[in-house]
């Protein structure tokens, strides 16, 4: 045990169990604080005490840096451990071998591009697609097409080190607006790999408008995911919301029409679609995709729910497009460009 990789392990599970997010924030920045000392260095201002003077270190991460340091299993992770579990994954989850929806801070999630990589490669994954909001969701500080370029030269830099040790794919969660369209000028799209389209406002529009609002993202030829269909939120911080209405068998039949994989989004507030309309949409033919959704390094492991409930549907491993190699599924993302 050292204290970086404690900090970072109990950052981790918090995340994971959707804990206050200032939690997770809070070893993060005590990471953060103590990660240019060497181990005799950081011993050496435990001794003198000025480790407690540091910034960044309150009360709960000096303890967690002392037993650490000194080899042991901190207390607080080792509840944390019994709580939330390793988090390993079997079965189909075993099989994943990417996620094409994250976020980073450029928009709402909680922590660096490189760090929600880092993530993704902590959690077994080959590859991970960097996909923050369009720039309609102002509440979730969407990019706009100058951010989104400025955010392209990172993630190319960052992919090209070959540092990662993870594929990064450059993305977004493109809102789909009133009228069908796509929130991000065509031009922007094409320099992207990873599309995943969703409605994010009016989600109480009535079923015949929402139906063709959906129609009209998923004939665009950038769409290659349609996201948490239904926006419903079923538990959680936020409340709950109510699934959107649309013509599944309609919305579900254009998916398949036009090679776009219909999400099973895994994050334990939505598990959406439900399973009923997995169902329409694995009869229609349909890909499918097991995203995270993350927001923080330790939403990717919700994957495994995701995960859960496709093979509780009996969707086939080769129609979940997250099991694919990276070279297939880039060749896949960029066939109707």
């Amino acid at each position: 045990m050292d204290a970086l990789t404690a900090l970072e392990e109990i950052a981790t599970l918090l995340e994971r169990e959707l804990a206050n997010p200032y939690k997770a924030k809070a070893f993060r920045k005590a990471a953060a604080a103590i990660e240019p000392f060497a181990p005799d260095d950081l011993a050496a201002r435990i001794a003198d005490g000025r480790l407690r003077r540091l910034e960044g270190i309150g009360a709960t991460t000096y303890d967690v840096i002392v037993a650490a340091s000194a080899g042991e299993v901190p207390a607080y992770l080792a509840d944390l451990r019994a709580k939330v579990g390793g988090g390993q994954r079997t079965g189909l989850a075993a099989m994943l071998k990417g996620d094409l929806h994250s976020h980073s801070d450029w928009s709402d999630g909680t922590t660096s591009i490189q760090t929600m990589a880092e993530g993704a490669k902590g959690v077994g994954l080959e590859w991970v697609a960097l996909t923050d909001h369009s720039p309609s969701l102002r509440v979730a500080n969407g990019l706009s097409a100058e951010r989104l370029a400025s955010q392209l030269e990172i993630v190319e830099a960052l992919d090209g080190s070959g540092s990662l040790g993870i594929r990064l794919l450059p993305g977004i969660e493109v809102d789909i607006l009133e009228d069908g369209s796509l929130d991000q000028s065509p031009e922007m799209l094409d320099r992207l790999d990873v599309v995943v389209a969703s409605v994010h406002s009016k989600l109480r529009t009535p079923s015949p408008a929402m139906t063709e609002r959906m129609l009209g993202a998923i004939a665009d030829r950038h769409t290659n995911v349609l996201g948490h269909c239904t926006g419903r939120l079923i538990r959680g911080s936020r409340g709950t919301r109510p699934q959107s209405t649309f013509d599944a068998e309609a919305v579900f039949a254009a998916c398949a029409a036009n090679d776009v994989a219909v999400e099973i989004n895994s994050r334990p507030e939505r598990e959406d679609p439900p399973d009923e309309l997995i169902a329409i949409a694995l009869a229609a033919g349909c890909l499918f995709s097991i995203d995270s959704d993350a927001h923080a390094p330790g939403h990717y492991g919700f994957l495994g729910l995701g995960a859960e409930r496709a093979e509780r549907a009996g969707i086939p491993p080769e129609r979940i497009v997250t099991t694919w190699e990276v070279e297939r599924l880039l060749e896949w993302t960029h066939r109707k460009r």
